[in-house]
């Protein structure tokens, strides 16, 4: 449980490659940032995003490697201690980043407005017939419900960003399953990554009231079933979800703020202004006040294949796949806003917001 007196910190990091942990080392070795005290990494990688996208794993081992001596930990503890979510493809323009957090004990007094509060917890391994179906949410449900706990938010309504990483199927895993009698969801690897994201934003939806219920068979069927704050992303790299929950908390003593929106299609300027305005930011000063921190969102291809009725040709592209196409699309309109590449934009937004939209969360210094 997170003390009341705690503080986040939130720390934007540029990175020259997906195993570059420079500048996090470099501002443990400044004293900005407490090895024992970060909970959370957010980062994108230059990877495909895709089932073989290792660019994830890759991030994710160096810096267990970097943090495992100064935690006094093994590599495979520190995965344990702290939540990693890296999120491949940097289409267009965004820029490969990491996005740390911390918490810690506080001196300061708690502000009069709710401040940033950050809560983590993990699921149970799912088996691979569970992902994508009614274990896989209810098991969500229940870690979004001990993350909330964790960073001490109390009310639905003060959560505005749930971020998970979730697992997805390979063939071995598929194989895995039939050896045992059990069928899968889907013997596809890339289609896995949408159900798994898709049951895992239900569970989010379900915790929070956004929803009152449902079933396995109307994850990707039923659209009109969705969170309004949770961002899925899917990769190899594990066989579980981790839960990250962000909201503001009257009992946090950070400096930081978060807000969101969201966005009805990929070109939503509005929702994305409304995010801004959520902390506090107009568009002009969003770039030049040094208050922004970082720009969170969820990114997808209208699945009826129209955007405003103009009809797009991500969904036909065989060259590309379609969540590239708007991973690009959405990093370059909230790019343009936050007058920077390094904002964390994912793809594939299955039940994360209405279809073809998604979530947009900011967090700005108060």
């Amino acid at each position: 449980m997170a003390a009341q007196s705690a503080t986040v910190g939130v720390f934007r990091i540029p990175t020259k490659s997906p195993g570059d942990v420079s500048g996090l080392i470099e501002l443990i070795e400044a004293g900005e940032v407490a090895p024992a005290e970060i909970v959370a990494v957010l980062g994108k990688t230059e990877g495909n995003g895709g089932v073989n996208d290792f660019t994830r794993e890759f991030a994710v081992a160096a810096l267990c490697d970097a943090l495992a001596p100064r935690l006094g930990l093994a590599r495979r503890e520190v995965e344990e201690r702290i939540a990693f979510v890296m999120s491949g493809g940097t289409e267009g323009v965004l820029s490969p980043h990491l996005t740390v957090f911390t918490r810690g004990a506080s001196a300061a007094t708690i502000a009069a407005t709710k401040r940033l509060s950050i809560g983590v917890a993990r699921t149970r391994d799912f088996l691979p017939e569970e992902i994508g179906r009614t274990p896989q949410i209810n098991e969500t449900v229940k870690a979004v419900r001990a993350a909330m706990r964790d960073a001490v938010v109390d009310d639905p309504a003060d959560i505005h960003f749930v971020q998970i990483k979730c697992p997805l199927l390979t063939s071995e895993r598929v194989e895995a399953a039939a050896r045992r009698g059990r069928a899968t969801v889907t013997a596809s690897g890339y289609a896995s990554m949408a159900y798994s994201r898709g049951a895992s934003a239900l569970g989010v939806a379900l915790a929070l009231g956004e929803i009152e219920r449902v079933s396995e068979e109307q994850v990707l069927k039923d659209w009109r079933l969705f969170s309004a704050v949770g961002s899925s992303s899917a990769g190899i790299e594990l066989m579980h979800n981790v839960v990250i929950v962000m909201g503001n908390s009257p009992r946090s003593a950070s400096p930081f703020v978060i807000g969101h929106a969201v966005m009805r299609d990929a070109i939503d300027l509005a929702a994305a202004l409304a995010a801004l305005k959520s902390v506090g930011l107009a568009a002009a000063d969003a770039a030049a006040n040094g208050r922004l921190i970082n720009i969170f969102a969820k990114a997808e291809a209208s699945p009826d294949g129209a955007v405003r009725g103009f009809r797009h040709t991500m969904l036909d592209d065989t060259d590309i796949s379609s969540t590239r196409h708007a991973r690009a699309a959405v990093g370059g309109l909230i790019a343009g806003l936050a007058g920077m590449g390094a904002v964390y934009v994912s793809g594939g937004a299955e039940h994360q917001g209405p279809p073809g939209g998604g979530p947009i969360a900011v967090i700005a210094r108060a």
